[in-house]
Order: structure tokens, then sequence, then C-alpha cells
């Protein structure tokens, strides 16, 4: 008898405990998650960095959610877009990132990823103002350097580390490009008349042409690359490889792509990107002398460039969360 008035104190109990507990928050379902790296000042209304139009479009009254080890909140709307600032370089964004993804605040088992920001362009391959899809994620650090007079004439200067293989280099999913690109036709880009006149400094024919929608090889590196020399060295570590042509210099998004190839998968990642700046100063200056201008010698651009970014990415953003019932499971096929 006195065992069975136990066991009914202790269902009584446990069950008073389920009435009064607080019921655990449901996991936000998000359907795209927006990544950018650095904000200049405020969220709005000041001058814009990387996330500035992304938080003015989706995330205007959200409240911030904040995880531990992010650098900064995420913001989620309604209709199941997320976003944050991560922070700039590999270890910045992708500690931030990596945090987001294991908080028990967010169900990220079918999200989308749009990795954003701006970043420096070769002129012989895009302009100010361009916006690039990312094909393949290539790390510029991981491998060996040396000085060009301790090694043979006019010889490269890199060479790939061995056992890095799997983290050197990502492919973005053939599909999802196939559908950020065909998203992002027909779009009218910003443009400023300092870029214009900048522009004419070079006499490349990409340089000089209207800002496009582009795509190729997106380059991470933690040192600010600069100058022809290390330009056609990005380009000989994506040909050596096997990637397309590199277009964009950046700071994070292989670091990213490590990150998520432990926790969700690369499959859904996308690298979004948009030139502020030529990798190199025309053939009228020094590297030094482009990587330090005058007062008033900057390229300009840079606020056209960041809404660019916006306006491309929406396009692909606001197509997978309005047709979420097809998307959500897999990417669908461009015969569709």
């Amino acid at each position: 008898m006195y065992q069975f008035h136990v066991v009914r104190s202790v269902l009584f109990c446990l069950i008073l405990f389920l009435c009064w507990a607080p019921a655990q928050a449901k996991p936000i379902e998000v359907k795209v998650f927006i990544a950018a790296m650095f904000e200049i000042g405020k969220n709005s209304g000041d001058k814009a960095g990387e996330f500035q139009f992304w938080y003015e479009r989706y995330f205007l009254h959200s409240e911030a959610i904040h995880v531990a080890g992010a650098l900064n909140p995420v913001y989620c709307n309604d209709n199941g877009v997320c976003g944050a600032v991560l922070g700039m370089g590999k270890v910045g964004s992708s500690s931030s990132l990596q945090a987001i993804l294991l908080n028990e605040k967010l169900d990220l088992s079918h999200t989308y990823f749009v990795i954003s920001g701006v970043g420096g362009t070769p002129p012989s391959k895009g302009t100010i103002g361009d916006v690039s899809w990312g094909s393949w994620l290539v790390d510029y650090d991981l491998g060996h350097r040396w000085k060009p007079e301790e090694g043979g004439e006019g010889q490269p200067t890199f060479m790939p580390r061995k056992g890095y293989e799997d983290i050197r280099r990502y492919q973005v999913n053939p599909l999802l490009l196939k559908w950020c690109l065909a998203l992002s036709q027909g779009l009218q880009l910003k443009d400023s008349p300092a870029a214009k006149a900048y522009r004419m400094r070079y006499p490349q024919a990409a340089a000089r042409r209207s800002p496009s929608v582009n795509k190729g090889t997106h380059m991470t590196g933690d040192t600010f690359f600069h100058g022809p020399g290390l330009s056609q060295e990005a380009q000989y570590i994506a040909s050596s490889y096997g990637a397309d042509d590199y277009v964009i210099t950046e700071m994070e998004v292989t670091a990213i792509a490590q990150v998520m190839s432990r926790t969700v998968g690369t499959q859904r990642l996308m690298s979004l990107r948009g030139a502020v700046n030529f990798d190199q100063g025309n053939p009228n200056e020094t590297t030094l002398a482009h990587l330090d201008p005058a007062p008033g010698q900057t390229a300009g651009g840079f606020a056209e460039t960041v809404e660019n970014i916006v306006i491309v990415g929406a396009k692909v953003v606001d197509h997978i969360v309005q047709n979420w019932d097809v998307w959500q499971q897999d990417i669908p096929s461009r015969n569709k």
C-alpha cells in the first residue's frame, strides 16, 4: 500500500509539472538564410554596408534573436527568411555561422543560404557594380608560397598543400546556380557617375562596360591580395583546381562552406558578391598607389553595388519562398 501511495504521488507531481512547465518553443523553420559580413553603422537609416538593404527589405520589423557565439543577432521575418551579419574574414564569419547552425531556436535542415557581400574583380573579367554568382569557391591561402626570386624565373610561386583537397575548393550546386542565373536575367542594375568615370582609367573592355550579372570562381583569402601579379596567381590557383575563371576576391565563403559541409551540407549554398573595386591598379599607377588612393580618387559605386547585390539576390530569395512547397525537399528541375 505504501508503494502505491508513493507511485501515485510521483505521478501527480509529474502531471502538475507537465501542466505548469512552459512549452518548449518550436524552432523557426528557416527557408532562406542571408549572411552578410559587415555593416558600416546601424542596420537602417545611415550609410549602407553589406546588410542594410537586406535588412530594410526583409527584417525591418523583426526582433533580434541573440545566438551565443555569433557576432551579431539573427533576424527572421514571418515568411521564413532570416539573416545576420557574421563578421569579416574566415574565422569571424565561419564561427558565427557554426553557432547559428547549432542553435536550437532555428531549424536550418532545409534552408537555402545566400552568402552575400562585396569584393574585388580583375579588370579583365568584371567592373565596378557587377554582381557575381559563385560557381566555384576556392581557398587562396591553403598551400605553399615563396618569394619569386627563390623559385624559377617567371614560374608560379604557389603550390597546393597536399591533404587539403576536400576543403580548398567547393563547387556550387550546378542546378542551383542555373536557377540563380536564370532568375537574375534582365534586371536593371544601379550605376553612378563616379564609377563610370573611374572605369575609363582601365583599357580592358570588361572594366569599361556597365554593371551586369556574371558567374565564376570566388577566391577566398584572409590576405587582401592585390596587384596584377597576385591576380594572375589567383587565376593560376583556380585553373590548377579545375575551377572556372577567377572573377571575385573575397574573404569568407570557403570557410563558411567547410562549416556547412560538416553540418547541413553545401548543396543549398549560394555565393553572391558585388564588385566594389578592381584587384589591381590601372597601367598608370602602382599597386601601392591603388591600395592607398588620394582623396577623391577612389572607385566610387559602393552604395550602388551593395544595392545591386540585393536587387539580384532578392529575386532568388523571393522565388524560393513563394514556391516553398516545391523547393523545401529539393531543387526543382529547370525543365519544369
